[in-house]
């Protein structure tokens, strides 16, 4: 609410002129207090005036609004001065499908009346996508109408749905039932017919391509008509797609055939031609012409001409268009483990997003989809067995959605999940339960900016004695998953498999890779012996010796990249080394790795209950670059390095961030060893033994270099003055020397 008392002049006047001006100028419900109270005896009735004012003049007098602000006359509060600072809502309008945009002063609202869409910006179609959906929900046949892109900029259109045993979408033309084409004396008489659908071509294209069959029959009558001139073979009839391309093949055919079904078959009529009509006999034949190349349907003009033979005719009748399935409705994926994954590019939905699918599980959580941005990120989950989450952040701070059921998801039937987001807010829906919503804020980021894929790979690199752990939560429950990158692990969740990816470059022996360790001092080590060969160790019971593996694949500390994956499924391991070796063994120790406690890079300060090979691995620890490393969902390189919330990694000693482990990477690189260090802020040389969580290390890291740059010009300054200085003292040296010479000679 603006304020704008002029009580100063109204006190100058007759009463009746301080009510005009009351009415006028006052733009406050406050209409009876001229000070900054807001008591409840100020109000008026009538709300306050919202908007702008110009041209103000009280008895033909102007009123400078700029002296009210310089205090020389009457008081303001809450008022803009020379400028007009409405916000027109509507424009640009977020109102999809022609919705009607209406707007108030601190939102806009969309009238969906119409125009066959529904949500908070007319978004979702109220329609479904094909008679196969129809076809689910139980739907008798009928007259229907469908939305074959859904959300997308095509509008829904009618018809008719024959519920057979399969569901079939029928689009009838407004053409003539059937054609008839007679021949005459002379010349070559024709005929060209179209034929129109009350669908415009992209919806007829749109569900085309959805269906898995499409096909339209024609049925021609000849007598003493043919197709083909039989002189040179010139086609003398084609049809016109909704490509607008011609095409001479005829049913059954393939494309620029010229055959039609009896030509395919090899019964004709006549053997010397493909079609019936092309025998061209004084009797009348028939051809039944089945068009089912789907590109090309539905014909939209056929064209027939005749060699003008007088008594010649001939007659067809083009059906509808017929199509069944539907190819979005069944495409399904099998995810069968924990790092199972479909990849797709960036998500583009940045002012409106909405996703749709059906899953089935026995399993109590997971992350559905996820896509990220360098701030923003869009995710989709089942956090618990009877919750599913839909979370993003524009930029407003993290925001979910959740739906609870009274019964669990994962009873491995299909369940259908529909999330929408947009401008207005989130929406999300399961089965039949409630539609949860949340609202978005008022004047707040609005879009979605996703520019990377699922999987970021990040590397860094470990100088001598630095560490990084990843701490998996004391008590781990994926219902805690806020806009971190990464997910955590139940700690009362018995692991019986695990994915374990890593790519690494060092050039040290004995060095250790990698090592996990849980709550009941259970483990496993990854590590490079003295030879530089792989080794591996499980302990998955405490009372047990652990089982040790060495894989001899190569000397891996040769400063190359190695890829290292490792897939446990109970007590078989499977390890494959750079995408070629690979080697199996059986665990003895058990299956069961218990309560996972952290991830361990670099070197292990105390590795108490391990072997006497993986101490001295530890102790070692790690110099060179890592790269990529994955442990199931987790991710301790890009938890560190790309923060996006509470950092669950403590890093020790010098780790950096590099783009690649590139060829300079390796062990004792001198550009790496200037590397900064980044654990406990910039600037802070703490000792090693203080290990914080690693946070923006990419701009720490930028400013070191630039600081590196920087000296680096500085050293070649003072190099070049010197060389200068003594350039020049040489010069002062020798000029004396021939001066001295001179003298003697005289």
């Amino acid at each position: 609410m603006h304020d704008y008392f002029l009580d100063e002049i109204s006190q100058k006047k007759p009463n009746l002129f301080s009510v005009v001006i009351a009415f006028v100028l006052f733009l406050s419900p406050y209409s009876g207090c001229l000070d900054n109270s807001s008591g409840a005896g100020c109000k008026s009735p009538v709300g306050g005036f919202q908007g702008c004012l110009r041209l103000i003049t009280i008895g033909d007098k102007a009123v400078d609004p700029i002296s009210v602000q310089q205090g020389a006359l009457g008081r303001f509060r809450d008022l803009q001065i020379d400028s007009c600072g409405i916000t027109d809502r509507c424009l640009p309008s977020y109102c999809e499908h022609g919705g009607a945009c209406s707007q108030s002063w601190d939102t806009f609202s969309c009238d969906c009346l119409g125009t066959g869409y529904t949500g908070e910006t007319c978004h979702s179609s109220l329609y479904e996508q094909s008679c196969e959906a129809h076809k689910h929900r139980g739907n008798p046949s009928g007259l229907y109408y469908i939305d074959a892109d859904g959300s997308g900029p095509l509008g829904p259109f009618l018809v008719y749905c024959n519920m057979t045993d399969a569901a079939w979408t029928v689009v009838r033309h407004g053409g003539p039932d059937a054609v008839t084409v007679r021949g005459a004396p002379s010349g070559h008489p024709r005929s060209a017919v179209s034929f129109a659908y009350a669908a415009g071509a992209g919806q007829l294209r749109a569900a085309v391509s959805l269906a898995e069959r499409c096909e339209q029959r024609l049925a021609l009558r000849c007598g003493t008509a043919r197709r083909p001139d039989s002189r040179d073979g010139t086609p003398l009839s084609w049809w016109v797609g909704r490509t607008n391309e011609t095409h001479t093949y005829w049913g059954g055919s393939l494309p620029d055939a010229q055959k039609c079904t009896c030509g395919l078959e090899g019964n004709c009529i006549d053997s010397q031609y493909y079609c019936n009509c092309d025998a061209g006999r004084n009797e009348w034949a028939s051809d039944t012409i089945v068009l089912s190349q789907k590109e090309h349907l539905p014909v939209t003009q056929i064209v027939m001409m005749d060699a003008g033979q007088p008594h010649s005719e001939a007659a067809y009748t083009l059906g509808p268009l017929l199509c069944h399935g539907d190819k979005s409705f069944w495409n399904s994926a099998s995810f069968n483990t924990e790092t199972s994954y479909l990849h797709f590019p960036a998500f583009h939905g940045e002012l409106t997003a909405d996703v749709c699918f059906f899953f089935k599980t026995t399993v109590s959580s997971g992350v559905f989809m996820e896509n990220l941005g360098i701030t923003d990120f869009i995710r989709i989950e089942l956090r618990a067995p009877t919750e599913v989450t839909f979370s993003f952040d524009v930029g407003n701070g993290p925001c979910e959605v959740t739906v609870q059921s009274p019964t669990p998801f994962n009873d491995n039937r299909w369940h259908h999940v529909r999330a929408e987001r947009n401008v207005k807010g989130a929406s999300l829906q399961v089965d039949q339960l409630p539609q949860k919503m949340q609202p978005a804020p008022a004047d707040g980021h609005v879009r979605l900016q996703l520019n990377s894929q699922l999987f970021i790979e990040i590397s860094a690199y470990f100088q001598t004695g630095s560490s990084m752990t990843y701490h998996f939560q004391e008590h781990y429950t994926l219902s805690e998953n806020s806009s971190s990158l990464v997910s955590s692990l139940h700690r009362d969740v018995t692991l019986t498999r695990e994915m374990i990816t890593l790519s690494f470059r060092t050039t040290q022996t004995p060095s250790l890779l990698l090592y996990v360790s849980s709550f009941y001092e259970e483990y496993l080590s990854v590590i490079l012996a003295n030879n530089g060969s792989l080794q591996i160790r499980y302990k998955l019971d405490r009372h047990q010796n652990p089982d040790a593996f060495a894989f001899d694949f190569k000397n891996m500390a040769d400063g190359q990249l190695h890829q290292v994956k490792i897939n446990r499924e109970d007590a078989v391991v499977v390890v494959e080394v750079n995408q070629s070796a690979k080697k199996q063994v059986i665990l003895s120790s058990g299956t069961e790795f218990n309560a996972v406690k952290s991830l361990i890079l670099g070197k292990v300060l105390e590795a108490a209950g391990a072997d006497p090979d993986t101490r001295r691995a530890a102790a070692s620890g790690f110099t060179g670059c890592l790269s990529a490393v994955r442990f199931g969902r987790a991710a301790p390189l890009k938890a560190a390095l790309r923060p996006s919330g509470p950092s669950r990694v403590t890093v020790r000693g010098h780790v950096a961030p590099v783009t690649r482990c590139a060829a300079g990477a390796a062990s004792g690189s001198p550009a790496r060893e200037l590397a900064p260090r980044l654990a406990g802020g910039a600037g802070r040389s703490g000792p090693a033994d203080e290990g914080e969580p690693l946070v923006n290390a990419d701009r720490r890291d930028s400013a070191v270099i630039g600081g590196v740059i920087a000296v680096v010009i500085f050293i070649l300054l003072c190099i070049t003055a010197i060389a200068i200085r003594i350039y020049q003292q040489r010069k002062l040296r020798k000029e004396n020397e021939s001066k001295v010479s001179k003298k003697e000679e005289c």
